[in-house]
């Protein structure tokens, strides 16, 4: 796209230039947030139609699992042939997923549908990343960032309610076939904007470095190394979840051996893929581009380590109705949308990094607030307000860490660079939620209330957040800008 003047900048992400592509990717977020939330949903209701119980888990695992592997493998692609293709593609196998899952007829089946929507969603946000950063000027893409995180909103509030009512009236299948319509549309509506971005957008920040081979073919080829980071965590999540020991050579091996032994040989797996996936330097904290995507997966470790449990902690624990519960998620969720929406409106003049590092300082109190709420002679109304902060945190920090990835990656190389930033989130709460599950699982078989199990499975993602909020540093200066002063006050909204 060419690059615009200050005044076609001010009217907006709504504006002509822009509008198609706007339209496009919020819908196309709503409707991937609606399909994750909904299905936690209608799972209860679609086993005992299908049978096969102990595929339960997979097939929750299964999305997460062709999401590793298609915001790997779309990276490459995004970088060789540009953003309709990989755009389109995504779509389809987001769409075939959808038209399998509802029309399974066993357990297996969909499982195998789930990994294949998981495929194109995973594929889905690198494109929506990069056709961020070289479709829209840099003064726009904190509000496009923030636009994002509100379309959420309503799948969050609505979604699970939405999709429990047509299941009782209609039948589960149709949460999944009732999207392709609008997947459709979603594709027709972006697809034309999508094939006018051609590089840059142009912003007036910092000369972009090169990714260099990041992710390109550094050992063994990007689908490869896909496949690696893949398996490994399908190892280490199937790991957590071994209750049993094995009997080898007449020996037998306790549990918590055999779990040692396979997520550990998991997590290896994992480690040898992301450091060829990722730009050089980011396992050792290299400043910039390559510490701006470690702290996301830090990020995410932190946050899902609380998020993951908040509702157990609630009812179970502190003996709250299911509802109730869910107005504190309800709270965390429009908190993230409202730091969203303070980094957008303030992140060109006190800089990405300094939201960064105020995001993992609210992310930290948020979860010490929420621990202290587990004792019982504390009242619960903290833990609603610690994960509003937690959630808040979330906001102010989440997208200035892409922010600072489009702007520190050569305009050639977005799409490698934002496919690292998406596996280090994918794999951070991978590590959050199975981490702290296993604490809490071991509390548990040791005879701990829940109160006492969940507590040291907080601390981990209190001290994964500590660490994050020092990595920080090595993210530049607190009032390091994005676009120019003169850029970010010539955009001072959407309409």
């Amino acid at each position: 796209m060419p690059r615009l003047g200050a005044n076609e900048v001010a009217a907006g992400l709504w504006s002509r230039p822009y509008r198609s592509l706007t339209a496009g990717l919020i819908l196309t977020v709503v409707l991937t947030a609606f399909e994750i939330l909904a299905v936690a949903t209608v799972m209860p209701i679609v086993v005992p139609e299908l049978g096969g119980l102990e595929l339960y888990g997979w097939a929750v695992s299964a999305f997460f699992l062709g999401s590793l592997l298609g915001t790997v493998v779309v990276g490459g692609i995004l970088d060789r042939r540009g953003l309709l293709g990989a755009f389109l593609g995504s779509l389809a196998l987001f769409g075939v997923g959808l038209l399998l899952a509802g029309t399974a007829t066993t357990m297996p089946m969909l499982v195998a549908a789930r990994f294949i929507q998981g495929l194109g969603g995973g594929a889905l946000t690198p494109v929506s990343y990069v056709a961020i950063g070289r479709g829209l000027p840099e003064a726009l893409r904190p509000r496009m960032f923030a636009l994002m995180s509100t379309a959420w909103i309503v799948p969050a509030v609505l979604g699970p309610a939405a999709a429990g009512v047509i299941a009782e009236a209609v039948s589960w299948r149709a949460v999944f076939l009732g999207l392709l319509p609008f997947l459709v549309i979603a594709g027709i509506l972006t697809a034309g904007a999508m094939a006018r971005v051609r590089g840059g957008a142009g912003g007036t920040g910092p000369a972009p470095v090169r990714v260099s081979g990041p992710a390109a073919d550094r050992s063994g080829g990007r689908v490869g190394n896909a496949i690696v980071v893949t398996a490994g965590a399908a190892l280490f999540t199937a790991g957590l979840a071994l209750e049993s020991g094995f009997v080898v050579g007449g020996v037998a091996l306790p549990a918590m051996v055999v779990q040692a032994v396979v997520t550990a040989a998991g997590l290896a797996l994992v480690g040898i893929a992301f450091r060829r996936l990722t730009p050089p330097g980011t396992l050792r904290l290299a400043p910039g581009l390559p510490a701006a995507i470690l702290s996301r997966g830090v990020l995410t470790v932190g946050f899902y380590a609380l998020d993951a449990f908040v509702a157990l902690a609630l009812i179970q624990w502190r003996g709250l109705s299911p509802g109730v519960a869910g107005i504190a998620l309800a709270g965390g969720s429009l908190c993230w949308t409202l730091g969203s929406w303070a980094q957008a409106r303030w992140a060109v003049r006190r800089g990405y990094a300094f939201f960064v590092r105020a995001g993992f300082a609210a992310l930290m109190a948020g979860i010490a607030g929420f621990a202290l709420a587990l004792d019982p002679g504390v009242p619960v109304a903290l833990s609603f307000a610690a994960f509003a902060v937690a959630g808040l945190g979330m906001g102010l920090a989440y997208a200035p860490q892409s922010l600072i990835v489009l702007r520190e990656a050569a305009p050639a190389e977005q799409g490698a660079a934002t496919s690292a930033l998406n596996l280090a989130d994918l794999l951070g709460t991978a590590l959050g939620i199975g981490l702290s599950g296993a604490v809490l699982a071991a509390g548990l078989r040791a005879g701990a209330s829940v109160g006492a199990a969940l507590l040291p499975a907080f601390l981990l993602g209190a001290v994964a957040t500590a660490g994050g909020l020092l990595l920080s540093g090595r993210l530049g200066p607190a009032g390091d800008a994005g676009p120019a002063d003169g850029a970010g006050d010539s955009a001072p909204g959407l309409a």
